[in-house]
């Protein structure tokens, strides 16, 4: 039964989480998912990550303009194998000004034409956006070249997002996910920093060995199937970072990918973007603090990935092709 990784005694990390161990503890944040499964050929969907002052969801937000949305905000490349849309305009100005939306690897670009479209909606003077688009290749489970998300799966995931514990597992753009050799999916946790917090969501679907506070476990020991490729990380915090500052802060997230055995494989897009809900001015967080930070960092992101295997069951789709959920007796054995 699909179990979040504190319940198997498994504790990342020595740092306090949040009061809902998600990215949804840090003030403001909403997270939504459409999933379509078939049971058959279509294993995918879409997870949107909504911060304060984008006007989506069902609470927290403020409504409005896109412009009175822009946060600030960094993104780190770790292999760029991958179509992350929006990448360039963060790295330019430090700032988001869009929510975060996740994927199918094909579906991508209608993903960022409908948020376009239900940005436009909300505010009619726009005339520039930039949708920031993320997503890794779901195509051994679904048939990725029959692209079914259309605008309404997204609007769904943008108007039902909510600050509740976000579902993880095999729910929106992790449907069809793999990872570490085992069925993966959507995956979150947090940490509490001094009077802040850091929130991390994941969609997992890269290859390696899983890898459990230190120890390995090997898939073809438990019936998994090497492959997957590539990894969206989303890091919220309240904390008043800058750009410059939640781009080290982003490095680290993908880091902590190593934590849990990725082997960073040639093929794989791994991504971390990273922003602040607080009010700020650049340097008006100490450089001195940031250790706390970045390890908060890696300690939610090595559980958010932990939990989007351990949440995720057993799929079979796409001409039959199947990823097996991991046994969760050995991932406790490796624990010790």
């Amino acid at each position: 039964m699909p179990t979040r990784v504190r319940s198997l005694g498994i504790v990342p990390g020595s740092l306090e989480t949040g009061p809902l161990n998600a990215i949804t503890d840090v003030a403001g944040v909403l997270v939504g998912h459409t999933t379509i499964d078939d049971g058959a050929d279509l294993h995918t969907g879409v997870t949107a990550i909504v911060p304060p002052g984008f006007g989506g969801g069902t609470a927290g937000s403020r409504g409005g303009s896109a412009a009175l949305g822009a946060l600030p905000a960094a993104i780190a490349v770790g292999n760029g194998y991958g179509k992350l849309v929006g990448s360039t305009q963060v790295d330019e100005l430090g700032v988001l000004e869009t929510p975060i939306l996740l994927t199918g690897t094909l579906s991508v670009f209608r993903v960022a034409d409908a948020l376009v479209s239900w940005l436009l909606e909300r505010d009619p003077e726009a005339t520039s956006l930039n949708p920031v688009v993320g997503e890794t290749n779901d195509g051994f489970l679904s048939d990725i070249r029959r692209r079914p998300i259309t605008a309404s799966h997204v609007f769904a995931a943008l108007d039902n997002a909510s600050a509740d514990l976000p579902a993880e597992g095999c729910v929106g753009a992790g449907t069809g996910t793999a990872a570490l050799g085992f069925k993966a999916g959507i995956g979150t946790s947090s940490r509490s920093v001094g009077d802040g917090t850091v929130g991390v969501l994941v969609q997992s679907n890269f290859s390696g060995t899983l890898t459990v506070l230190g120890t390995p476990v090997p898939a073809a020991k438990a019936v998994g199937t090497p492959g997957g490729n590539s990894c969206m990380i989303v890091v919220a915090t309240d904390l008043a970072l800058d750009a410059r500052q939640l781009g080290r802060v982003a490095r680290r997230a993908v880091f902590a990918m190593g934590r849990v055995g990725s082997d960073y494989a040639p093929g794989s897009g791994d991504y971390a973007i990273a922003f602040s809900t607080a009010a700020q001015r650049s340097g008006s967080f100490a450089e001195t603090g940031l250790r706390e930070v970045f390890q908060a960092t890696m300690e939610a992101t090595e559980e958010a990935l932990l939990n989007s295997l351990t949440m995720a069951h057993t799929v079979t789709g796409f001409r039959g092709n199947t990823r097996y959920a991991v046994p969760l007796d050995l991932v406790k054995l490796a624990s010790g």
